[in-house]
């Protein structure tokens, strides 16, 4: 089958017998198994890392209906379908889709449900939709779709665009200032926030500014979201020119952009748990797996382990880079069968394309 949107359109899709790698901290081997090729080691990698998929163009999302990886495909606007006998194929076209600079086919996140919740800009600014998921593995297609909320402010830059569902059952989502740094603060406009919804688009009764989708504020640009075991909402943001953040997301607290970027110790403020500089991180997807927090990070061109500290709210320590030397890396999302998937971004406009890029990684992480 062919993939669409993708540079060379032969994806591979399976596991690759462990080979020796650099850094092993944080990472287990994984057994022998399934066809492909190792990656070549440039950097700093896991033990057992395989190529799950290769020749993706600009893939930004990473998401699996059941045990299914979808990948969404920024500016063709698709969503990929990847099955375990190493087809790709095309799910669908979203439909409206306007790209330009950062913003196009964003966010995906899937209920387990036949529901796919989707991020996306179009003419009248970013948007989220739910598509009904319909078929079987291998032969998935997008059914009907329904606006949940539209007139997200956006712009050639700070679009935001992560989705996540929450154990709550709520659908999260975070927005950019789409360039407007003063909407961060602004409590009637959706750009610069973490945003709330209930998954048929209505705003949950509980949400802390009532008839609101606002969850959080003074957000600059933020692309992770990820929850711990014990429920509480991470999300990793973009800084300007002094720090990145990773904070802890309490309803209706402000994280202080523009006013502070990274910790500033203000009354009213909410100072992020872990800060690293533009040139170490830019952070972009996130994802937990046991006891750790994993920082996709596009300018940084790695992906770096920060361990979930206590109390909460106090500064998190012991940064590790797990993997580098492959590029940008946009996403990670742990897997059904426990494994971090991680995503390369070489392909975005930004980034110096290497043979095979983009590609999907995978590994099996230690337990703290």
């Amino acid at each position: 089958m062919v993939v669409l949107g993708a540079r060379r359109r032969g994806v591979r899709f399976g596991a690759l017998a462990a080979v020796p790698l650099l850094l092993t901290a944080c990472v287990a081997p994984l057994p022998p198994h399934g066809f492909g090729d190792p990656p070549a080691v440039r950097g700093s990698a896991p033990s057992g890392l395989e190529v799950v998929a290769t020749d993706l163009e600009a893939p930004w999302s990473l998401t699996f209906a059941g045990r299914t990886p979808l990948i969404s495909l920024r500016d063709a606007a698709r969503i990929v379908e990847l099955d375990p006998s190493g087809e790709a194929r095309v799910v669908g076209t979203v439909p409206g889709v306007k790209h330009g600079g950062e913003g196009g086919l964003l966010g995906l996140a899937a209920d387990g449900a036949g529901h796919l919740f989707v991020y996306s800009t179009g003419e009248d600014g970013n948007r989220i939709q739910r598509f009904e998921l319909l078929g079987e593995p291998g032969s998935l297609r997008l059914g009907s779709a329904r606006d949940l909320l539209t007139g997200i402010p956006a712009g050639t830059n700070h679009n935001g665009g992560r989705l996540a569902l929450g154990p709550d059952g709520m659908l999260y989502a975070g927005t950019g200032d789409a360039g407007e740094r003063e909407s961060a603060q602004d409590l009637d406009s959706l750009a610069g926030k973490i945003l709330r919804l209930r998954p048929d688009g209505s705003v949950p009764a509980d949400n802390p500014f009532p008839g609101s989708p606002v969850y959080s504020y003074g957000h600059r640009n933020p692309q992770g979201l990820a929850f711990t075991p014990d429920g509480r909402l991470l999300a990793s943001e973009f800084g300007q020119n002094t720090w990145d953040e990773l904070n802890v997301i309490e309803a209706g607290k402000n994280y202080g952009w523009p006013t502070v970027e990274g910790r500033a110790g203000r009354a009213g403020l909410v100072d992020p748990v872990w800060q690293a500089t533009p040139e170490e991180s830019s952070p972009s997807g996130i994802a937990v797996a046991n006891g750790t927090v994993f920082i996709a990070g596009l300018r940084g061109r790695s992906l770096l382990g920060v361990p979930i500290g206590e109390p909460p709210g106090a500064p998190w320590g012991g940064t590790s880079t797990v993997l580098e030397g492959y590029g940008r890396l946009r996403d990670a999302v742990r897997s059904p069968d426990g494994r971090l998937w991680v995503l390369s971004n070489n392909t975005d406009g930004r980034g110096q394309p290497g043979d095979g890029d983009d590609k999907v990684f995978a590994f099996r992480p230690n337990s703290r």
